[in-house]
């Protein structure tokens, strides 16, 4: 029983050296092109550069380690990352670490996801959502 719990949930331990390793993380600058795509860490410093700025459409993620709904939708953001490579940019920001920006955005709960596009907001999701509603509203954005 105490592995299949494991499996379900991992450890304590686990999750710490996860979390860990996330806080840790340098962020990411955009590149199109790149073989490994997947979001870019954004912090309230480089916001305006990598989000407001960008050249293309955003999907910006805000999150926190401890969010079990923010951990469902990580893959999902890192799969449209993947697939959009070049054409949009997916973006997280750590609102444990980064509130000024959540704040400012009126981020009132986690997962929220919001798209950008010429550094307008276009859309918002707040919770969980599967790939095909995120994809749907990338994919409006982008025509």
């Amino acid at each position: 029983m105490a592995s299949l719990i494991k499996s379900l949930f991992g450890s304590k331990q686990e999750e710490s050296v996860s979390t860990a390793a996330t806080q840790t993380e340098e962020p990411a600058t955009p590149t199109a092109g790149a073989a490994d795509a997947g979001p870019i860490h954004v912090t309230d410093d480089t916001f305006d550069e990598l989000v407001l700025n960008a050249d293309v459409p955003v999907l910006l993620d805000f999150w926190a380690p401890w969010c079990g709904p923010c951990r469902m939708v990580a893959p999902v953001v890192e799969e449209l990352a993947e697939a959009y490579d070049g054409q949009a940019i997916m973006a997280k920001v750590n609102t444990d670490e980064n509130a000024r920006v959540a704040g400012q955005l009126g981020i009132m709960g986690i997962p929220t996801l919001i798209l950008f596009k010429d550094g307008q907001e276009m859309d918002r999701v707040v919770g969980y959502a599967p790939r095909h509603v995120l994809e749907e509203k990338l994919k409006a954005i982008l025509n």
